[in-house]
């Protein structure tokens, strides 16, 4: 019993731990800004070499944008992985020109840290009045609460900033920084974020769907 009730436990505490939790520490947006009603977004992922990473935070950002009725692209499908490298401020621009796009709107992955965090075995006391009634229920089920063996979870957070800019003024008129706790994978993380950022732009005035 004693062990069933420990694997039990760190099922738990698993499923718990890969729980993707979101959520905005900060945003800023321009003071003078009018919602916009931009006709093409183009945007842009930066995670170091994690292509995988950049893919699914631009896809689905672009799928979020897209089911509010405003068009974007994905800058790692238009222009490859090394995007702008290399290349000068006039010609990015020139590019980015060249596909139509009145906006552009970066992801960057600033800061991913991982904790390693000591759980003790034992556990708060909790009344388990269905075995008061009997010793050996009582005993047995206190028994494995008393004597689990301490283990450590591994819990990874990721520091993100987004930040909009208009394409004909160049100008920064919005920026958001999030914290993501443990997301089960690439995909459930993209996911989360571009809901969270898209609805945060339009609950603030940003852009108009």
């Amino acid at each position: 019993m004693k062990r069933d009730l420990f694997f039990a436990l760190m099922f738990i505490m698993t499923v718990v731990s890969c729980s993707s939790s979101s959520r905005i520490t900060s945003s800023w947006k321009e003071p003078s800004l009018v919602a916009v009603s931009y006709k093409k977004v183009l945007v842009i992922a930066l995670s170091q070499a994690d292509n995988a990473l950049k893919e699914q935070m631009e896809k689905h950002l672009i799928g979020d944008l897209e089911s509010h009725g405003i068009q974007a692209i994905s800058a790692y499908q238009q222009y490859g992985p090394k995007a702008f490298e290399n290349m000068s401020e006039q010609a990015a621009l020139e590019k980015i020109k060249n596909t139509g796009v009145d906006a552009i709107l970066t992801i960057v992955l600033l800061d991913k840290s991982k904790e390693r965090d000591y759980i003790t075995g034992h556990i708060s006391f909790t009344p388990y009045t269905a075995y008061y009634n009997q010793f050996w229920g009582y005993y047995s089920t206190l028994h494995a609460h008393v004597y689990l063996p301490d283990y450590y979870v591994t819990n990874t957070e990721y520091f993100w900033e987004s930040n909009l800019y208009d394409a004909s003024s160049k100008r920064l008129v919005y920026s958001v920084q999030t914290k993501s706790f443990n997301p089960a994978n690439s995909q459930a993380l993209a996911h989360e974020y571009g809901l969270l950022i898209i609805h945060n732009m339009l609950k603030q005035g940003v852009i108009k769907a």
